[in-house]
């Protein structure tokens, strides 16, 4: 456990330096996984989950420094939840490159909370307090009532990222998701279990960079928000 704190920690700070286009590989496959922008419901701590709630102005702003950001890096594919935060987050990165999103995918959907969806934290920890501690504490083992848990989501995030790898190798994808899903994403491809899902953090339109290359993944980037400005714990990064 203090050894991957340790790692996350390095990765972290490496965020705050690395600008993607130095790390690019012609025999690579490389992946930028990015969260949505703001929305309105991130802004109340409202859970959203299969929820399709626009990005609010905070959030379009937020697109738009990421599209800024990244309009020298090539990118060859755009792809997107089919959630608008998403697909509008990734459209407005697409766009700079004229390009538009070649695909949506349905797995790449935040997670299901079932009947949690639209509440609030203070809203379920008073209706679920059990359950909303176990969610805090260990995430892992919670199924939400009508939705699902994190291993079901891993499986489908996991199966969305190795079908674009495999219909683009060598290329480099901008895939458009979401908060939960991209950590648990990160944890498969580094091989963790859900049990670590708190220990990464993924910020509003934060950059991860991943690179595959004969059958092992490697992570070169993780939660960097530079292009919002956010240099310091103390301007907001892990809010």
């Amino acid at each position: 456990m203090r050894t991957l704190k340790i790692f996350l920690t390095v990765v972290f700070a490496w965020a705050m330096i690395f600008i993607p286009a130095q790390v690019s590989a012609s025999d690579a496959t490389t992946v930028i996984l990015v969260r949505h922008g703001q929305t309105p419901y991130n802004a109340e701590k409202r859970y959203q989950g299969f929820l399709d709630i626009p990005l609010n102005e905070n959030g379009l702003n937020q697109a738009k420094l990421l599209a800024e950001y990244l309009k020298d890096y090539p990118i060859d594919v755009f792809i997107s939840s089919p959630l608008s935060r998403a697909y509008v987050t990734t459209e407005t990165v697409a766009k700079v490159h004229g390009m538009t999103i070649a695909y949506t995918d349905d797995r790449l959907r935040e997670v299901n909370y079932g009947d949690w969806a639209g509440q609030t934290e203070t809203d379920l920890a008073k209706k679920f307090p059990e359950q909303f501690k176990m969610w805090k504490e260990r995430p892992w083992l919670i199924t939400f009532p009508n939705g699902e848990n994190l291993r079901d989501m891993q499986y489908r995030g996991r199966a969305a990222l190795e079908d674009a790898v495999a219909r683009y190798p060598g290329k480099t994808i901008f895939i458009g998701a979401h908060s939960h899903m991209n950590t648990v994403i990160l944890c498969s491809v580094l091989g963790l279990s859900p049990e670590h899902f708190n220990q990464i953090r993924q910020n509003n339109t934060c950059v991860n960079v991943l690179r595959y290359k004969d059958g092992v993944w490697q992570l070169v980037l993780m939660n960097s928000v530079a292009h919002l400005g956010s240099l310091t714990l103390e301007s907001g990064i892990m809010k």
